[in-house]
């Protein structure tokens, strides 16, 4: 069963302190990295994960062009609506100079 960071550090800090363990001992007895040893014996508490900042979409120039064929289709009958590809044939056609230049390809 694999135990929680904070449940590593403390038997790491425990294996230190109570058999003297080396902090290289320490990272071969329980699989870890040394830092993640000296980090263990430096703080009680593993330091909390860093948030990642939300990637903007490569769609976002484009949404409120597919929104607006979105809502079209909904008075459209079933047959008559965008499908993803016939969405993304439009945007190619109707906004050329604003589309990257690396593309989704044919398929």
């Amino acid at each position: 069963m694999r135990m929680t960071k904070v449940e590593l550090f403390a038997a790491i800090r425990r294996d230190a302190r109570v058999e003297g363990l080396s902090q290289r001992a320490l990272a071969a007895k329980y699989g870890v990295h040394r830092r993640m040893v000296a980090e263990a014996l430096a703080s009680a508490w593993p330091r909390p994960r860093k948030k990642m900042p939300p990637r903007q979409s490569r769609l976002d120039p484009f949404k409120p062009a597919i929104d607006q064929m979105l809502w079209a289709d909904l008075s459209a009958s079933r047959k008559q609506r965008h499908t993803v590809r016939r969405i993304f044939q439009r945007l190619v056609a109707e906004q050329e100079s604003a589309l990257p230049d690396r593309r989704l390809g044919d398929r």
